[in-house]
């Protein structure tokens, strides 16, 4: 039989514990205010390479920081739409995200460099460009509070019809999808119609018949399954266009010197194997779209010649659009060209 306490010793044991129990819960509470949290928005489905790279990037930061830094990824545009993702950040609303670069052309013609046509058209192309494109883009984000992190080049350009298409003529009075300003443009150009539909409303928009033909990657094709509706896809292998991950810069600057090292590595770690993913599943993309029923072809003569054209007055256009933001497009064309 347990011996009886006094008012005293309980009086002391109920303090004890209440004590021990108060500094179990500091500790607790100390932790929770060292542990930072960060929204991650994306605009891509969770199956996308762009956004599986992201969840490894987010799972790399909080193993690197013993989970001081947790970065939640919102993918699908299930946070932010595509087109407000970048003010998201830029605003604080959400400390990282990514956005595509050139759906931002028309805020500044520097966002739109890998949209143009026939530029770069493949990976080492498009990875010369992402190098002398970095630079520029860096102190453009700067001035607006945000840092770039790192950049992704999607799988090229291909055309998506409804129809056979041999020459740009046959494009002409089509409901043409774009996604960007430079897209728009090439349906203007083509005398198409340009609807706006970003990449998380494209499987809705053909199966209302909203467009019929239109230009993305094969893996935006795959992940839209875009072959309950398409049957024609052709590898023009017109541009390689970039996301990139941008990060508020005071978000970033209230990290703890050995976190922002974390970030910094892992989104190195990112790039490296985004662009390493993107072009080994170039190809598979385009298998999976054939195994599904559509005829895949080359790029007709014609259709090549007038898109090329199109191209062409594309170049001219944006270092036209430079030179009125007072930047110098052709010191930039000069720079990849010599790489």
């Amino acid at each position: 039989m347990k011996p009886f306490l006094g008012r005293q010793a309980l009086a002391r044991r109920v303090m004890l514990g209440v004590a021990a129990a108060t500094g179990m819960l500091a500790v607790t509470l100390s932790a929770q205010a060292q542990q930072v949290r960060w929204d991650l928005p994306a605009a891509y489905a969770a199956s996308n390479f762009h956004t599986e790279n992201l969840v490894q990037f987010a799972a790399d930061v909080d193993k690197a920081t013993g989970g001081k830094l947790k970065i939640t990824v919102h993918p699908n545009a299930s946070l932010f739409k595509a087109p407000e993702i970048k003010r998201a950040v830029q605003s604080g609303q959400a400390q990282v995200g990514e956005i595509l670069l050139v759906n931002f052309e028309n805020e500044h013609p520097l966002f739109g460099l890998d949209g143009v046509p026939f530029l770069a058209t493949s990976y080492a192309a498009s990875r010369k460009l992402a190098q002398v494109q970095q630079g520029p883009l860096n102190d453009l984000l700067g001035r607006q509070g945000m840092k770039l992190l790192y950049t992704v080049a999607w799988p090229p350009q291909g055309l998506y019809s409804k129809k056979t298409i041999s020459s740009g003529q046959d494009l002409k009075g089509s409901k043409w999808r774009s996604y960007s300003p430079a897209t728009a443009k090439i349906g203007d150009l083509l005398a198409a119609q340009p609807v706006t539909v970003q990449a998380a409303e494209l499987t809705q928009a053909l199966a209302t018949g909203v467009v019929e033909t239109f230009m993305t990657s094969g893996a935006t094709g795959f992940d839209s399954k875009v072959y309950e509706h398409i049957r024609h896809y052709y590898e023009l292998n017109a541009w390689l266009p970039k996301n990139a991950v941008i990060i508020n810069s005071k978000a970033f600057d209230a990290l703890d010197p050995a976190s922002q090292k974390a970030v910094l590595e892992a989104g190195a770690a990112a790039e490296a194997r985004g662009w390493k993913v993107s072009e080994e599943k170039n190809q598979w993309y385009v298998e999976q779209l054939k195994a599904k029923g559509m005829e895949i072809a080359a790029s007709p003569p014609r259709l090549t010649e007038d898109m090329a054209k199109v191209g062409a007055v594309m170049q001219i256009d944006w270092k036209e659009k430079m030179k009125k933001a007072g930047a110098d497009g052709d010191a930039i064309f000069s720079a990849f060209q010599a790489r």
